[in-house]
């Protein structure tokens, strides 16, 4: 076997390994980490032996540390932290400084000295950034109460390892010398930290602005990765962690105009190396040593959750946040985190943990973090479970939504109201027609209802939310976010209370439009289309096609894209000054199991002879509406989506359901 062969081997086998770990993770919806993880586990030096736990692969997990703490960097907003100030300042700050007292006071106890206590106690304080942000993300929680007080936890978290990744490596020092190190070490992170805050804005503007001048992604790349490493290099030469310099390099550039394309083009960087350093964290557990200790890891395990989450719980009730909201943080909260892996290498490495409590400390806060998704998802249940307030708050929230849709009959529903809800509210709102939106945001929600519009704060993902909002009795909803996943399990209760019900949904990507329709919406709204017909439009005017001819190619293009669309674009004029008169309307009509229309073929029904014109049926199960001529004959829990004007669509759906 050539050398070459021996190199690639055990990155073939990570790859492929880690490859299918996140395709299990994502077929039984838990996050990627969870994956990384075992695949440590299972192919490290202490299990399989397959790839070696050796300076190289350790040297690639600290890159993904580096740009872990880079990205948090770009998050570090004066402006957010203002904002957030309670959460962050107040929630955040006592969450880890009540943590890391207690551990202290333990390790007193124990007598193991305060070395010790705030070494553990650092590592233990942290919970896991990427897992939780991305588990609240995927459940649109992270506008409510709780994710407010999440993520100012978690942000607080990010901001103390900066200064506990100073101080942990000099404890192992003798007790003498600890703090004339530690005050050398922070005199070296202020004077780094003062000439980059002075000067850096001002120079990496600048430079910023000459390398985007150049309009080249590649070299825009190449400098973003030049910064964040020259930037770690320069701390690592003044004796500080590398994650120290990427955090004030994303510090700097968050400043700058360039943060957000800076974001994106190093997202791919960053999980790719975050993916590697949660697998070599794996590959740090010792199999043997926890079969051994296993007691002390299922103990340390149980403290670990049950103490942060009381902890975090009870912070939470004493900065004012509802019982529910406490409850749901501590939960989120109750696990540890990928800079209490980094923190506890550290302090092994400096001599202040012994190998066999950081093993088991270790083991504890893993399986703490492959219980967090279960632990988010069962949250709703064991909220109103245990908080007897909860029932009432949730009564409350959803007697809001009732009041504001009570009067309302035929009303659109629109959910998420962003920019795209608020212009849809506005059209409405011009026609004369009722709407309610369901938004999660409680500042936008307060300004617009101060403002008139009938907008609550709710969650539209749940089925006791759109009861409230009149679902059974509305006329048309409309999904305006772009998360599909999110608009996929909206879809599934609004088909399951009125498969009826036509909805208006939106796409981020075309290969979104196949999933939500097969979900139940009526509609699709692409993004990138509908973009590009209006770029089109522009420039077949302004290059002197006349505009009657743009506007029949526009119709005939969305005629092709939107088949609920034909009827409405053939039946419209061109003139303007057009007379008014009965319009022609779309109308979804369910086949329940006592329909007449089951078991008969659309041209058995003489629809047409009534006037009426069949667009699509909607057959449950199915990836794409199916065609009159496709339908065939009728079944159960079909929906037949019919034109005409409203008088013949009432006779023709008369016939449908009564013969």
């Amino acid at each position: 076997m050539s050398a070459a062969d021996v190199t690639l081997q055990p990155i073939l086998i990570l790859l492929a390994a880690a490859v299918l770990a996140v395709v299990a993770c994502r077929f039984l919806a838990l996050p990627p980490v969870v994956g990384y993880l075992a695949v440590g586990l299972a192919l490290g030096p202490r299990a399989l032996g397959l790839v070696p736990d050796d300076a190289q692969t350790r040297h690639l997990a600290g890159f993904g540390v580096v740009f872990l703490m880079f990205s948090i960097g770009l998050e570090f907003s004066l402006p957010k932290l203002r904002v957030m100030r309670r959460e962050v300042f107040g929630l955040g700050l006592a969450q880890v400084a009540v943590t890391i007292a207690a551990c202290v006071a333990a390790a007193y106890a124990l007598g193991a000295g305060w070395q010790v206590g705030l070494a553990l106690g650092g590592a233990v304080a942290m919970s896991s950034t990427a897992m939780v942000s991305k588990l609240l993300a995927e459940r649109l929680e992270l506008d409510s109460a709780h994710g407010r007080a999440i993520v100012g936890v978690l942000l607080f978290q990010d901001l103390a390892v900066v200064p506990l990744l100073i101080l942990v490596p000099v404890l192992g020092q003798p007790a003498g010398g600890i703090g004339a190190a530690v005050a050398l070490a922070l005199a070296k992170a202020a004077l780094v930290l003062a000439v980059v805050l002075l000067a850096g804005p001002r120079v990496m503007r600048a430079w910023f602005g000459v390398v985007a001048r150049r309009k080249s992604t590649e070299l825009f790349v190449l400098n973003v990765l030049l910064v964040i490493l020259a930037m770690a290099f320069v701390t690592g030469l003044a004796g500080l962690s590398l994650a120290l310099g990427a955090f004030l390099a994303g510090m700097l550039i968050s400043e700058t105009e360039y943060r957000y394309q800076v974001e994106e083009e190093i997202k791919p960087f960053r999980d790719v190396l975050l993916g590697l350093f949660f697998i070599t964290v794996g590959m740090m557990l010792d199999l043997r040593l926890v079969g051994e200790r296993i007691g002390l890891v299922l103990l340390l395990l149980a403290l670990l959750v049950t103490l942060k989450f009381a902890l975090v719980g009870a912070l939470a009730r004493g900065f004012g946040f509802a019982p529910g909201a406490a409850l749901r943080s501590g939960l989120a909260l109750a696990q540890g985190g990928e800079f209490g892996f980094v923190l506890l290498a550290q302090a092994g490495a400096a001599g202040v943990v012994s190998d066999a409590t950081g093993q088991a400390l270790l083991a504890a806060m893993i399986l703490s973090m492959m219980a967090t998704p279960f632990l988010i998802g069962a949250s709703d249940r064991i909220v109103l479970r245990f908080s007897s307030s909860e029932w009432m708050l949730r009564s409350l929230e959803m007697h809001r939504v009732a009041v504001q849709s009570l009067e309302a009959e035929r009303h659109v529903i629109i959910l998420g109201y962003g920019r795209n809800g608020q212009h849809i509210a506005r059209l409405l709102d011009a026609e004369g027609v009722r709407y309610i939106a369901l938004d999660l945001d409680p500042e936008r929600v307060r300004e617009a209802a101060l403002a008139g519009d009938t907008v609550v704060f709710a969650d539209g993902g749940r089925r006791e939310a759109l009861i409230a909002a009149g679902i059974l009795r509305a006329a048309a909803a409309v999904i305006t976010f772009a998360d599909s996943t999110a608009a996929v399990r909206v879809l599934a209760h609004i088909q399951s209370l009125n498969p009826a019900l036509p909805v208006i949904a939106r796409a981020r990507e075309d290969a979104d439009s196949a999933r939500l329709s097969a979900a139940g919406a009526s509609e699709i709204v692409p993004e990138a289309l509908e973009s590009g017909l209006m770029l089109a439009s522009h420039t077949l005017v302004w290059v002197g096609i006349p505009l009657n001819r743009v506007v029949r190619r526009m119709r005939a293009v969305r005629d092709q894209q939107y088949g609920l669309l034909r009827g409405l674009f053939h039946g419209a004029s061109d003139e303007a000054g057009a007379m008014e008169g009965p319009q022609a309307r779309l109308q979804s009509v369910a086949l329940a199991g006592s329909a007449h229309a089951i078991g008969k073929a659309l041209a058995d029904l003489g629809l047409e002879d009534l006037g009426v014109q069949v667009k699509a049926v909607r057959r449950r199960g199915s990836a794409r509406r199916l065609a009159p001529q496709e339908a065939g004959t009728l079944e159960q829990g079909d929906v037949v989506v019919l034109l005409g004007v409203p008088e013949l669509l009432a006779a023709a759906e008369i016939r449908l359901l009564q013969g």
